[in-house]
């Protein structure tokens, strides 16, 4: 323990074994040891002693639209990860798309890596894109240490990056799944979209009828009968409709290698209360009705969710026009992920070892990441301390990312992140930040 050089000390340490009074020292940006609440610290080791402020392991957000370069109006790596690191995310990795060039070569991986390098307030990995034109891109992406390949079943919203049919999904899933990679999709099925009523104008509901559930369930059983099919590794991405939790659970009974995630506002905003013309709240897949989120809830509890993840895709706040068939669709969340998911899930009987579950072990398992989602030995000096009993009303102009735009204006959260820590140093501390202190990461080979 001589080599010891911080202690965080908390009468409330989320660990693997539960919640407990501990010491957790640090050594070199590493844990080395969870001890006693009462263990003293080593000589020339600066204690912080944090109260009864919970000591949580930095949230890993496995699904994030930073935009940058390209569309940097709508955001970019200093005020994405800014925001990340204000609300207790100490690793984020980047969608492929959205950025000019979008992640589909490694040339294109290249570009953005140069751009995020000096602006990352936290740790930042990458996702890259399956096109129907790249499946000889993916071997080389894949051994350039992007963690995964990102395809979309029906138009993405931007033209360079288009969606693949039935017969180029099974291409590149054959290519992924013959160096043992992961696919990440958006399963929405076109015909089903094409076939839906398409009404514009303010009214949330004619946007709902628009995406309806039966475009994701459909999407959803032809990806679950490809990774069958194949022996493939596949991950829904931001699931909304809870008709398909019955396919996803009978899929992982039955040994397919498939995992789902799902948002903060599929499981705290509702399609009942969303005014008219406030598209802030439009994104694809939809928000939907109270009764479809309490089935969420139900999976998440029994494992057929496996995590949470913001799905932050901002944009210029011209975009979000009072018609919802024409604004940007996307919700900027990452500041405010978990104080959101813990303020419902609070109330509806979860503790705080679910929410790290969701949004910081199984994600980092998702993508890999040994070395983060929890606190013992060996792992990343990853921390936030939370006040999760303190409440707050939501500013959108104390927010970090880019256009301030926020579904959840005016709400009062429960949660305060009073700081977050990466590799044992503290990068924000209510509210100031240090400066940009991140990694690059590459999927562990």
């Amino acid at each position: 323990m001589s080599d010891v050089e911080l202690v965080l000390r908390s009468t409330r340490v989320i660990t693997p074994e539960g919640t407990r009074a501990a010491s957790v020292a640090v050594s070199a940006g590493k844990i080395t040891a969870v001890l006693g609440y009462d263990a003293e610290a080593p000589p020339g080791a600066r204690l912080a002693d944090l109260g009864d402020d919970v000591l949580l392991p930095g949230l890993v957000d496995t699904h994030v639209h930073v935009n940058d370069p390209g569309r940097t109006e709508w955001e970019g790596f200093w005020t994405a990860t800014r925001a990340a690191a204000a609300g207790g995310i100490t690793t984020l990795v980047d969608m492929p798309l959205n950025s000019l060039p979008p992640t589909t070569t490694v040339g294109h991986l290249r570009t953005k890596r140069d751009v995020a390098a000096d602006k990352a307030h936290i740790d930042v990995g990458f996702w890259g894109g399956a096109l129907p034109d790249n499946v000889k891109d993916l071997r080389p992406l894949h051994e350039a240490g992007v963690f995964g390949f990102k395809a979309f079943l029906s138009p993405s919203g931007v033209d360079e990056f288009p969606h693949l049919d039935q017969d180029r999904l099974a291409q590149s899933l054959a290519e992924i799944a013959s160096f043992g990679g992961l696919l990440i999709v958006h399963a929405e099925d076109p015909h089903h979209l094409d076939a839906a009523p398409r009404q514009g104008g303010p009214k949330y509901a004619d946007f709902l009828a628009s995406r309806p559930r039966d475009a994701e369930d459909t999407a959803i059983a032809q990806l679950i009968a490809q990774a069958r099919r194949l022996d493939a590794r596949v991950h829904v991405l931001h699931l909304s409709s809870s008709d398909a939790l019955p396919l996803i659970a009978a899929a992982k009974a039955e040994g397919v290698r498939i995992t789902v995630e799902t948002c903060p506002h599929y499981l705290t905003l509702t399609a009942e209360e969303v005014p008219d013309g406030a598209s802030e709240f439009k994104c694809c897949p939809p928000i939907r009705e109270a009764a479809n989120q309490d089935l969420l809830w139900q999976a998440l509890a029994d494992g057929t969710i496996d995590c949470v993840v913001t799905d932050h895709s901002p944009s210029t706040a011209d975009l979000k026009t009072g018609d919802f068939a024409t604004a940007w669709g996307g919700i900027s969340g990452l500041q405010l992920s978990l104080a959101a998911v813990w303020t419902e899930a609070r109330k509806r009987g979860h503790g705080l070892e679910d929410v790290v579950r969701w949004m910081s072990t199984r994600t980092s398992e998702l993508v890999g990441l040994g070395q983060k989602g929890a606190i013992e030995a060996g792992r990343d000096a990853d921390f936030a301390v939370l006040a999760p009993d303190e409440t707050f009303a939501v500013d959108p102009a104390a927010l970090q990312h880019r256009n301030r735009v926020t579904a959840y204006a005016g709400r009062t959260l429960y949660g305060i992140v009073k700081s977050t820590w990466l590799r044992g140093e503290r990068i924000v501390t209510e509210g100031e930040f240090t400066e940009p202190k991140g990694q690059l990461l590459t999927r562990d080979h």
